[in-house]
């Protein structure tokens, strides 16, 4: 089990993490050659916070009623969170190997029937901010002190579902939902600015009445300290941290490409970009 309060790693722990984690995403990809590998090296920094510093579960309990609930709105970012789950000991490592196949627990799409860890099925974008509300809802009439974390994406803004619940939260005062999202301006048809502009997002989310936060999400310190303000912030109101990100942050050759929402890998570049995770690890 982790929590806030026992288990306080240090950054150099959390950066371990997260080169842990880009590395399991790295491995999984190359399984299929091809997939959203870019936001899952973008992300790592925020989810290696979450499962190794704030998030409350058991490892060996997936469903363990007292749980933090994570919902991985953006169900294209499943290999990203199957990394997480394989670093927490949740799913085992050498699951990683079956990604994307038959019969696998770990689908190209998040699906919550086959992975321990998985609270929701993420498909068509912007479902999951109303699933959390409802979730929330339930959890203070159990009057359980349990958080629910939705990571959801900057193209997922384009959802008018997602304002809908963005509206409901402080309407009733939800102050154990924490929405993460995830700004890499970078969608399926291009920068997520230019298919529909949402900033700016802080700003719109205050209006609303949420506690707001904001962040490079690839500065571990930043990240770690806008996730304990955001579970100790005393308003009776919803928290949201809107973390900024760079896509196929750690391997040089992804971050430069003009598009990587879904990237294809040749043979011999998986080994360069597990070489430039070492690099980097090293420095």
């Amino acid at each position: 089990m982790t929590t806030p309060d026992t288990a306080k790693l240090s950054n150099v722990t959390l950066a371990e993490r997260a080169y842990r984690i880009r590395r399991h995403a790295v491995r999984m990809g190359e399984v299929q050659g091809q997939g959203y590998v870019g936001q899952a090296l973008g992300i790592a920094d925020v989810l290696a916070v979450a499962y190794f510093h704030a998030l409350n579960y058991r490892a060996d309990d997936p469903d363990w009623e007292e749980r933090d609930r994570f919902l991985l709105s953006i169900g294209h970012y499943a290999i990203a969170l199957y990394a997480a789950l394989i670093e927490a000991g949740i799913v085992p490592e050498d699951e990683l190997e079956t990604y994307g196949s038959d019969d696998s627990r770990l689908p190209m799409s998040g699906m919550a029937l086959y992975t321990p860890g998985m609270e929701i099925t993420g498909g068509s974008l912007g479902q999951g901010l109303g699933i959390a509300v409802g979730m929330c809802l339930g959890l203070k009439r159990k009057r359980s002190r349990s958080f629910v974390y939705n990571l959801l994406s900057d193209g997922e803004l384009d959802e008018g579902a997602t304002w809908e619940a963005a509206l409901s939260a402080p309407h009733h005062g939800l102050d154990n939902l924490i929405a993460i999202v995830d700004v890499n301006n970078q969608q399926a048809d291009g920068p997520s600015t230019r298919m529909l502009g949402f900033e700016p997002l802080a700003d719109k989310f205050a209006a609303f009445g949420w506690f707001v936060l904001r962040v490079d999400g690839n500065d571990l310190e930043a990240v770690r300290d806008a996730f304990d303000a955001a579970r100790t912030h005393a308003g009776a109101q919803p928290r949201i941290i809107i973390c900024d990100t760079k896509m196929g942050r750690g391997v040089p050759f992804l971050e430069a490409r003009e598009s990587a929402h879904f990237i294809r890998v040749e043979p011999d570049e998986w080994q360069l970009a597990l070489d430039a995770l070492e690099e980097g690890r090293a420095q």
